[in-house]
C-alpha cells in the first residue's frame, strides 16, 4: 500500500486503535462467519487472474485506475475503472505470463517525475514497467533480474512490491518461484530514470529467509514505517526493513500455524502515519486474516491474530487495499482481491476489516 499519493479522511486520522488489539476479542470477532459480498465485480478476463494494484489519480480519485495480471504465457495487464469495466485502450497484452504487479509514484525520469507500474514477467524473467495511468512501457522491452541465477526455477519471477524511500529513491524487491535458504531469496533493486526516457534497475541486495515448503509470492511494503512483508507460503508472514542500509534482519515472523494452507496476498491499511491493519489472504480458506500495523504496546514487531474476514472471492492470492476515499462507492478505501474465476473483486475497505474491528478504533459505526 502506497502513501505517496493520499488524504485520509478526518474521522481516520482521530482513530485511536491501540485500545482494540489488547482488549477482548469477544466484539471483534463477532462477523467472521460471514462471507462478504463484492461491492464490484471486474469484468472477466481470458486466463488467469492473479495480482492487482490501485492507481490513485493525483486531483481526482474518482478517475483513479484498478490493473490487474493476466497470468498466461499469452497473458497481459489489464485497466478497469471503479466500477469494474474494462478499459481495452489502455490494457497491454501478449505478456509472458505477468505474475504480480505493483505501482509506485513520481519516479524521476529526466526532468519529469512519472507514476509507474511494474509487471514480473515470469517466463523471460524480466521486469516490464509502465507509466501511468497510460501504460506506456518505460523498459524497452524488458530489465533483466535474477541474473546468473542456475537452479530449478530460481528466475521464474513471481511477486514485486515497490517501495520509495524518504529521499525519493525508489526500490523494486523481487521474487521468484524457487529459490536458496541462505536468506537471500529475494533480490532487491534500485530503479531510475535513463537520459533516454527509460527505467533501469541495479541489485542493491538480496535478502530474505525462506522455510523451503511452498514458495514465495506475495511481497508488500509499508512505506511510511520502512518495513517489507512476505508470505513464505505454508509456513508464515516475515518482516525486515526496506532500506538496505538497515541491514538484513528478519524482525518478525508471524501467523505461523493459523492459515488452512497456504498464508498468501499481503495488503496493508493505513488508519494513520502508524497506524492501521495487515490483511493476509488465506487462500483455500476463502478469507483473509488481519493484523495490527504498528504491533502491540510492547513491541512494535509483535503482529498478533485480531480477527478474519471470509469473502466471495475464491482461492484469493493477490490483493490491494488502500484508505484513500473513492466517493460515493468507497469512502474510506478500496480492497481489490482477485478470484478464480477471473476476475477481480472490489470491496469497501471498512467491510473487509470488519465494522466492529473498525468501531473499536473508531468508536463510531458507519
Amino acid at each position: 500500500m502506497k502513501l505517496n499519493r493520499t488524504f485520509i479522511p478526518a474521522l481516520v486520522i482521530a482513530v485511536f486503535f491501540g485500545s482494540c488489539v489488547n482488549n477482548s476479542n469477544s466484539q471483534v470477532l463477532e462477523e467472521i462467519n460471514t462471507e462478504l459480498k463484492p461491492f464490484y465485480i471486474t469484468d472477466t478476463l481470458e486466463h488467469d487472474t492473479d495480482d492487482p494494484a490501485i492507481w490513485i489519480h493525483p486531483s481526482d480519485p474518482s478517475k483513479s485506475l484498478i490493473v490487474g495480471t493476466d497470468k498466461d504465457e499469452n497473458g497481459g495487464l489489464f485497466v478497469f475503472d471503479l466500477k469494474g469495466k474494462l478499459d481495452s485502450n489502455r490494457s497491454v497484452r501478449g505478456l509472458k505470463r505477468p505474475n504480480n504487479v505493483d505501482i509506485e509514484y513520481e519516479l524521476q525520469i529526466g526532468d519529469t517525475l512519472i507514476d509507474i507500474a511494474v509487471v514480473t514477467e515470469r517466463l523471460t524473467h524480466q521486469l516490464r514497467v509502465f507509466r501511468m495511468p497510460d501504460v506506456v512501457p518505460l523498459d524497452g522491452g524488458g530489465i533483466p533480474v535474477f541474473e546468473g541465477e542456475t537452479g530449478p526455477e530460481f528466475r521464474d519471477l513471481m511477486g514485486i512490491s515497490l517501495y520509495k524511500n524518504k529521499a525519493g529513491v525508489i526500490y523494486a524487491i523481487v521474487g521468484r518461484k524457487n529459490g536458496p535458504t541462505d536468506s537471500s531469496y529475494l533480490w532487491q533493486y534500485q530503479l531510475s530514470g535513463t537520459k533516454e526516457g527509460r527505467v533501469q534497475a541495479k541489485l542493491v541486495r538480496k535478502f530474505g529467509a525462506y522455510s523451503g515448503l511452498n514458495e514465495i509470492e506475495s511481497i508488500a511494503v509499508d512505506d511510511q514505517l520502512g518495513y517489507i512483508y512476505y508470505s513464505d507460503e505454508g509456513f508464515g508472514i516475515r518482516k525486515y526493513y526496506a532500506d538496505p542500509e538497515k541491514g538484513n534482519q528478519e524482525l518478525a515472523l508471524f501467523g505461523t500455524g493459523k492459515f488452512k494452507e497456504d498464508n498468501e496476498g499481503i495488503s496493508i491499511y493505513n488508519l494513520t502515519d502508524s497506524t492501521g491493519f495487515i490483511l493476509v489472504s488465506d487462500q483455500q480458506d476463502h478469507s483473509f486474516h488481519i493484523y495490527p500495523r504498528e504491533g502491540t504496546n510492547e513491541n512494535k514487531h509483535a503482529h498478533p491474530f485480531i480477527r478474519k474476514q471470509y469473502v466471495a472471492a475464491r482461492e484469493s492470492d493477490g490483493s490491494e487495499i488502500i484508505s484513500v476515499p473513492l466517493l460515493p462507492d468507497f469512502p474510506f478505501g478500496l480492497f481489490v482481491a482477485m478470484s478464480d474465476d477471473k476476475t477481480f473483486h472490489y470491496y469497501r475497505a471498512e467491510k473487509i476489516i470488519g465494522d466492529s474491528l473498525m468501531r473499536a478504533g473508531q468508536n463510531r459505526s458507519f
